[in-house]
């Protein structure tokens, strides 16, 4: 986990840059909508909360890619000035998030959005970092940022570089990390304009129950899940996720039986269609 418990205060502590146990590929991940390669839409965009948000508020939970498409470049529902702009922008948010009910990752991220208002930046965030390998990149340097800590962008550069090796130039690289620093603020891991900080989100049973699920789709179980990426990105120590997977058991996301030596967690209420895990 991105933090560790220092006495009895929960507070983030810097680690190692690399020690952050990112996802590996599989035939499974993929299926439930993680992505993987060299590409990335942080190149070009942010993770476009407010977009998505929008968005996921004028459609209901049974609209198709098509109904999402149509709304953002046809009806053009998010505003945008002209054609080429809407259809770039429904192929970005399709990108970072699937906008189709065909992909479990994306009918978790509903079903979680629909009952945790607070909680929607950091489940977006989860979202475009389970679908963009750029972000996952960034992660490797913004989680072990200990509180308080400015990030220094000549080593956040260096950090996406070796991420990412040559096959970017310094101007998209340089993108590249205004964009992830943005998302980064947007789900409450930094603040500040120009002088970016490190700071504590703030999870919610909803984003928590989201985490989980991603844990599950890796094949962890157990305690194992709060030891994954998606964990890391809760900023809160395994013992406090616990208890906000009690929190999110008793909303009806997940199932959890923790105490007396035993962690049991089932994820697979959030999912029940086709392809759930």
């Amino acid at each position: 986990f991105a933090g560790k418990l220092a006495g009895e205060m929960d507070i983030i502590s810097g680690v190692e840059t690399g020690s952050l146990p990112l996802p590996a590929p599989s035939k499974a991940a993929m299926a439930c909508g993680l992505r993987f390669g060299a590409r990335g839409t942080h190149s070009s965009r942010t993770m476009m909360l407010a977009e998505l948000s929008a968005l996921l508020s004028a459609l209901p939970a049974t609209a198709t890619r098509a109904d999402y498409a149509k709304a953002i470049a046809e009806d053009n529902l998010l505003g945008k000035p002209t054609t080429a702009t809407r259809i770039l922008t429904n192929q970005r948010l399709g990108e970072l998030y699937g906008l189709d009910p065909g992909l479990p990752l994306f009918r978790v991220l509903r079903r979680v959005w629909a009952v945790d208002e607070p909680g929607r930046p950091l489940i977006a965030l989860l979202a475009s970092l389970a679908r963009d390998p750029l972000l996952r990149a960034a992660s490797t340097y913004i989680l072990p940022l200990a509180e308080g800590e400015e990030l220094v962008r000549t080593s956040f550069l260096a950090v996406l570089r070796a991420a990412v090796g040559e096959r970017m130039n310094d101007s998209i690289l340089d993108k590249v990390a205004r964009n992830t620093a943005s998302s980064w603020t947007q789900s409450g891991h930094l603040h500040g304009r120009v002088r970016k900080v490190r700071c504590r989100a703030q999870p919610t049973p909803g984003a928590v129950a989201f985490a989980l699920w991603l844990g599950a789709v890796e094949g962890k179980a157990g305690e194992d899940l709060t030891t994954t990426l998606w964990a890391a990105a809760l900023d809160r120590p395994p013992h406090r996720l616990l208890d906000l997977t009690l929190q999110a058991s008793r909303l009806g996301l997940v199932k959890a039986r923790i105490g007396g030596g035993v962690t049991a967690i089932d994820v697979s209420a959030l999912d029940p269609g086709p392809g759930g895990i």
